[in-house]
């Protein structure tokens, strides 16, 4: 079925408009297919390699916000009503104005790429060159300074084969020194607004109502629908497994969902919040998760998905269930007949399956606030560093009053059919004065609570040898008497990496 809705948004300062366009089409077959975008490399179909990396403008506060995605598996109506460059654009757009003289017709992203030699074959070029152009906008435009690491974090999901990342990352930080060049945002904003008060967004093949009362009443009428957010999961559903979709439910485009609040006792992220900004969230509160947080597959992805994708995806190595869990996170899923709160632990039921009804949705997740002498570490496992699947990950939060645990909240993934909370080991600690031979004692404990399968990323003997060893990670980090030298000889002690 063909959406009877056509697709619109701005690029080079006009609006683009396409008709027929079926709603489980990717924005990558739309680009190279429909518009001739072949500076646009289709990689890897899944996200992982960022050939594919376009940037997405749309209106938020008052100002553009720039966003650097995979468009392989990104679905083409969901940027309907939004900006969109391209690697061809950044020397065609006319929003895109030199606000110092130069003598490149190039945009900085592309001459700093040329100064600093960072490309080889070129494949993967275009995809780093919009992964800098997002953070040329973002950062060198608001004056402010790339670092070596901000440059790590922000291509962390961009993948080159033979340049190697040292004069990529040289030409992210010399983009700063050429002459400026920048969107026109005044004018662009003035596009955006007119392109998103004259046009509809939903139809009967692609749903995309904006508010929370018209989502849950098509959620209702259409219950065979594929509910989408951020599609990084279900966009694999359509490029790898050649699934075919006649009608999607897009939840993001409900105003009620996008939004992050709080109050005296609680953190509200809306189930349609990006990855990206819902760990901003967190991290505004727990510091300590920032590195977790940056580890969390890489920048498209968490640009695109939603956390509360991610937790109804229900995924066993989903990184943000464990953190959720051990934080005492609940959910809200909701329906036309109403509303109800589940504890995160509790909703899920086997292999991703969860308490969701036909008619329901997942609109909310409520995280408490941090408490007096809360003590937090997430550990993630994995094959590599940055953009990777955990093999094991496990959060562990503690409240330590006078030596004493007052209340105990573990989360763990790539252990089970689900994520799950350590229940048994938690009673164990619990009431306990916090000692190493407690945590000995509870490191054995979730090592015997849990049951791992063994697969392409680890082994059953390797997951539960770790369940111990980051538990005594936890220890030594938590009683002050971890040094540079002990976390290290815990780093090596198998292979795969040891490091939150």
């Amino acid at each position: 079925m063909s959406s009877t809705r056509p697709l619109r948004f701005v690029r080079r300062g006009q609006v683009v408009t396409l008709n027929g366009v079926a709603p489980d089409r990717t924005l990558l077959e739309v680009l190279r297919e429909d518009l001739g975008c072949l500076g646009t490399k289709e990689g890897c179909g899944e996200g992982d390699c960022g050939a594919c990396t376009v940037v997405l403008g749309r209106e938020r506060e008052g100002a553009v916000h720039y966003q650097s995605v995979n468009s392989c598996i990104r679905l083409a109506h969901s940027v309907d009503g939004m900006a969109l460059w391209t690697v061809e654009d950044l020397a065609a757009d006319p929003l895109i104005q030199p606000s110092e003289k130069s003598s490149s017709d190039l945009h900085p992203a592309q001459q700093a790429m040329v100064n600093c030699h960072g490309s080889q074959c070129g494949f993967c070029t275009p995809g780093f060159v919009m992964s800098m152009f997002g953070m040329y906008q973002n950062h060198v435009c608001k004056g402010e300074t790339i670092t070596r690491e901000l440059a790590a974090e922000e291509l962390s999901g961009n993948l080159c084969r033979c340049t190697g990342y040292r004069p990529i990352f040289d030409a992210a930080q010399n983009m700063a020194e050429l002459p400026r060049m920048q969107v026109n945002e005044p004018e662009l904003l003035k596009q955006l607004h007119a392109l998103n008060t004259t046009h509809a967004t939903s139809d009967a093949a692609y749903l995309a109502p904006v508010t929370l009362n018209e989502l849950l009443q098509a959620r209702a009428a259409h219950p065979d629908a594929l509910v989408a957010a951020g599609t990084t999961d279900v966009g694999l559903w359509i490029t790898k497994m050649h699934k075919q979709y006649a009608q999607i439910l897009d939840v993001t485009r409900a105003e009620e969902l996008r939004r992050i609040t709080s109050d005296a006792k609680q953190i509200h992220i809306g189930a349609a919040v990006s990855l990206t900004d819902a760990f901003d969230a967190l991290v505004q509160h727990w510091p300590q998760l920032k590195r977790f947080a940056t580890r969390f597959a890489g920048m498209p992805v968490r640009n695109s998905g939603t956390l509360g994708g991610n937790v109804a995806n229900g995924s066993p190595i989903g990184d943000s269930m464990p953190l959720l869990i051990a934080l005492g996170a609940s959910i809200t899923l909701a329906s036309v007949r109403g509303e109800r709160s589940v504890a995160l632990e509790d909703f899920y039921t086997g292999y991703r399956k969860n308490l969701l009804a036909p008619d329901e949705l997942l609109t909310a997740i409520h995280v408490p606030l941090p408490v007096p002498n809360q003590r937090l570490a997430a550990y993630k496992i994995s094959k590599r560093f940055d953009d990777d699947i955990s093999a094991v990950c496990l959060v562990i939060q503690m409240q330590i009053d006078n030596g004493v645990i007052r209340q105990a909240r573990i989360g763990a993934g790539g252990v089970a059919a689900t994520p799950a909370r350590a229940v048994q080991t938690e009673t164990r600690l619990n009431g306990q004065v916090w000692s190493e031979a407690l945590a000995t004692q509870a490191g054995q404990s979730l090592q015997a609570e849990f049951n791992p399968i063994s697969d392409m990323r680890a082994s059953r003997a390797y997951r539960r040898e770790m369940l111990g060893a980051l538990f005594q990670r936890f220890w030594l980090e938590t009683s002050g008497a971890a040094t540079q030298g002990s976390i290290h000889s815990l780093a090596t002690l198998q292979p795969l990496e040891v490091q939150p």
